[in-house]
C-alpha cells in the first residue's frame, strides 16, 4: 500500500477532498488558510461579494507576489554576478 493520506480542504466554503502524500499535509493546508484568509480580506475591505471574484482576485495577488519574488532573486542574483566579477578583475589586476 502506497504511503497516502485522504485529507479535506475547505477553500471559499467549498470541501475538497484530497489524497496527497504526507509531505505534503502542512502546505496544502497553509494555502488553503491563506487563500481563506485573503477571501475574508477581500470581502471585508473591497465588499466582494461573489466567491468567483474573490478567489480571481486571490489567485491574482498570490501569482503577483510569487512572480515579484522571482524577480527579486533575479536581480539579487544578477548584482551579485556583477560584483563577484568586479572583484575577480581586481584580483586579475593585482597579480
Amino acid at each position: 500500500m502506497s504511503n497516502k493520506l485522504k485529507i479535506k480542504l475547505s477553500v471559499a466554503n467549498r470541501v475538497y477532498p484530497l489524497t496527497i502524500s504526507p509531505s505534503q499535509e502542512e502546505g496544502l493546508r497553509m494555502a488553503a488558510q491563506q487563500i481563506n484568509n485573503l477571501i475574508k480580506k477581500f470581502e471585508q475591505n473591497y465588499s466582494v461579494q461573489d466567491k468567483q471574484d474573490a478567489l480571481a482576485m486571490c489567485a491574482l495577488q498570490i501569482a503577483s507576489s510569487k512572480k515579484q519574488e522571482s524577480l527579486d532573486e533575479k536581480n539579487i542574483l544578477n548584482d551579485m554576478e556583477v560584483k563577484i566579477s568586479e572583484l575577480i578583475k581586481s584580483f586579475d589586476q593585482t597579480d
